[in-house]
């Protein structure tokens, strides 16, 4: 099957040509447009997750020999958390090859950070059924590229970060409140505050609930960095 120019141009951007373009193609099939003759990428995903942890857990070890477990597994998990993934899909714009139906693509599908999560890992897996795990391997690296160098030591998500501050002065657990919902409701933005017992709050906005908490999270541990 010969692909189409926009998923010739979109195997330029992950820098893989495949040799089997049924596995691209079905990577980048939402189940909304499954059918007895299209298969989604549900089975690709749950595969693809797999292989990118095992790059991204052997990277962590070869980059840093000295780390403990314990150091390694917040690291591990900010890489291949859901928002991570969803970022590196819109690097690439992955959005604009998913092959969606049309009430997801009218509820803005393209800009899902789950279906865009999901997605990449899909085609993850997709390379590595059609080329082998060095070739997963490589895309992979060069997808995520610095952020698998730079990740923070203790790569917490903020969330558990303010949650452990606040325990570890006696506090009861922050609260997160929505503050404010904009936009269609296709494509809603989230205003979120985070709130500790003590008074201090940040407010902060997305595109979902969990993306703003963790951001209103992260804008709030900064304060108290500051202010300590």
């Amino acid at each position: 099957m010969k692909l189409s120019s926009d998923l010739r141009a979109f195997e330029t951007r992950i820098g893989h040509s495949f040799t089997n373009p049924d596995l691209l193609i079905r990577a980048l099939t939402h189940g909304s447009m499954s059918s007895p003759t299209r298969s989604d990428n549900q089975r690709l995903e749950f595969l693809g997750d797999r292989v990118l942890g095992l790059v991204m857990a052997t990277a962590l070890l070869d980059q840093d020999a000295q780390a403990s477990e314990g150091q390694l597994a917040p690291r591990f998990n900010a890489l291949v958390r859901k928002e991570t993934c969803a970022d590196v899909a819109r690097e690439i714009d992955l959005g604009a090859v998913l092959k969606l139906g049309r009430s997801e693509m009218l509820s803005g599908g393209r800009r899902k950070q789950a279906l865009l999560g999901d997605a990449i890992e899909a085609v993850i897996a997709a390379v590595y059924r059609d080329a082998g795990f060095e070739a997963a391997d490589a895309l992979i690296r060069r997808l995520w590229g610095e952020r698998i160098t730079s990740v923070e030591s203790d790569a917490r998500d903020a969330k558990t970060a303010l949650q452990e501050w606040a325990q570890g002065r006696g506090e009861r657990p922050p609260t997160y409140v929505e503050v404010a919902r904009t936009g269609p409701d296709h494509a809603p933005v989230f205003t979120i505050a985070a709130r500790l017992q003590n008074g201090k709050e940040a407010q902060a906005t997305a595109g979902s609930k969990r993306q703003a908490e963790q951001a209103a999270a992260s804008v709030l541990l900064a304060q108290l960095e500051t202010s300590s």
